[in-house]
């Protein structure tokens, strides 16, 4: 079984490029890389009815993300951090 690479993984701040919710922005609950898919909390909220349950006795609709394809979406610009270190000049000790 082979790994589909992908461009990004859970966890990542990323925007919808195109589409119907194109500039919605996010962070990626799931990547499904067999369907070329991911979902992004808050973005594309469908609607499921539900069957009850015994957590959930009276069923009903529930909203949940629906997914994403993958080629619409791109990371986020994050802030980019200052430089942790400067790097170190070496001290040229003068001969007389």
């Amino acid at each position: 079984m082979s790994r589909i690479k992908t461009h990004v993984k859970k966890g990542d701040n990323v925007v919808v490029i195109s589409g119907a919710h194109k500039g919605a922005q996010g962070v990626i609950i799931e990547v499904q890389p067999g369907k070329g898919r991911v979902l992004i909390e808050g973005v594309r909220m469908i609607k499921k009815a539900v069957r009850p349950t015994q957590e959930r006795p009276q069923g009903g609709i529930i909203e949940k993300e629906g997914p994403v394809h993958i080629s619409n979406v791109k990371l986020a610009e994050a802030p980019k951090p200052k430089a942790a270190r400067k790097s170190a000049k070496k001290k040229v000790a003068k001969s007389s």
